[in-house]
């Protein structure tokens, strides 16, 4: 029997990262890489050995054929993937500060990513699902934020865990569109919630409990909130508390946090953890932590290196780097 997948449905874009300074600011050339938050997130479950899809809308241009052909040869499963010739593909322009952590110029919308409407899942897409991950990247448009909440009912009838990252990107919202009116449907559907610790004040604009009160009025009972080498916190309806995270010397901090859900997704996998266990597992906390752990392992790996998919380490890399690091 096929192991049950991790699907991740949304945007796959290029990022191209600056490289070399003309010595005004600019970068002398951009260099492509394959990325998006949540194909990253698909790359790093299949690095890890999961049976991983990713669902979305790709162009029917060269960089549309780049990410298909990324996706496969890292070992995605893209047969819920379609294809568009109405838009090309996004494009980021990614400049890192002396120190690694990035900013974005996007070129979206239009674009392809944008296009992707129900009819375009399989009838048997949300089968054999044991986690489905989405960001709030495809709530920028209102077609396509209401594709991803039918996707997020649809795979919590099936039974899968429902995974949310904000991975909040201003720039990406019109203009006179306040982002929360659609993040909240979001993170109520989720059963895992995944926020920086900047999402998290920004979500906590009428104080930090009120924002927990609220996120507990949904399905959610898992929120973990990372923020780079400091702390990591994670909270339950319950319970709460703080781990250290790796500390490493930062190259690209782009897709570190796509890599921390696709760690922690893998646990939640290969522990075969569901909706109906989940408060169990989170309550023996040796587990729990073991798994925060892992995926704080994921993500500092994945600051260490260039681009997103690129960026993804495999089991053996994470192993390796937790029995060398404290």
């Amino acid at each position: 029997m096929m192991k049950r997948s991790i699907l991740c449905f949304g945007e796959a874009l290029i990022d191209m990262h600056g490289e070399g300074n003309d010595g005004h600011g600019f970068a002398r050339q951009f260099l492509p890489f394959a990325g998006g938050a949540p194909a990253n997130v698909a790359v790093a479950a299949a690095r890890l050995g999961n049976h991983s899809r990713f669902a979305g809308m790709l162009a029917l241009d060269r960089f549309g054929d780049f990410l298909l052909h990324s996706l496969q040869e890292l070992g995605v499963d893209t047969i819920d993937v379609a294809r568009t010739a109405e838009a090309n593909t996004a494009l980021a322009f990614v400049t890192l500060d002396p120190h690694g952590e990035r900013s974005f110029s996007f070129y979206r919308p239009p674009a392809a990513d944008l296009l992707f409407r129900p009819e375009h899942f399989r009838e048997q897409t949300f089968d054999n699902t044991a986690a489905f991950h989405a960001c709030s990247n495809s709530l920028t448009d209102p077609n396509l934020a209401a594709t991803t909440m039918e996707a997020m009912h649809r795979a919590r009838r099936t039974g899968a865990l429902v995974s949310f990252d904000l991975n909040l990107r201003p720039a990406l919202w019109p203009m006179g569109v306040e982002p929360r009116h659609y993040a909240w449907p979001a993170l109520h559907q989720a059963d895992i919630v995944k926020l920086s610790a900047e999402e998290f004040d920004w979500l906590a604009v009428e104080g930090e409990q009120a924002m927990l009160d609220r996120l507990w009025r949904g399905h959610t009972r898992l929120l973990v909130v990372t923020d780079g080498p400091h702390a990591m916190r994670w909270y339950h309806p319950d319970a709460d508390g703080e781990l250290p995270s790796y500390n490493v010397p930062m190259v690209d901090s782009t897709g570190a946090g796509d890599a921390f859900v696709g760690g922690f997704l893998h646990q939640l996998a290969e522990q075969d953890i569901t909706t109906e266990n989940l408060d169990a597992w989170i309550g023996t906390l040796p587990r729990l932590h073991a798994a925060l752990r892992f995926a704080s392992a994921c993500g500092a790996l994945a600051v260490t290196k260039h681009g997103s998919f690129a960026a993804m380490p495999d089991r053996v890399e994470v192993e390796h780097f937790m029995e060398t690091h404290a």
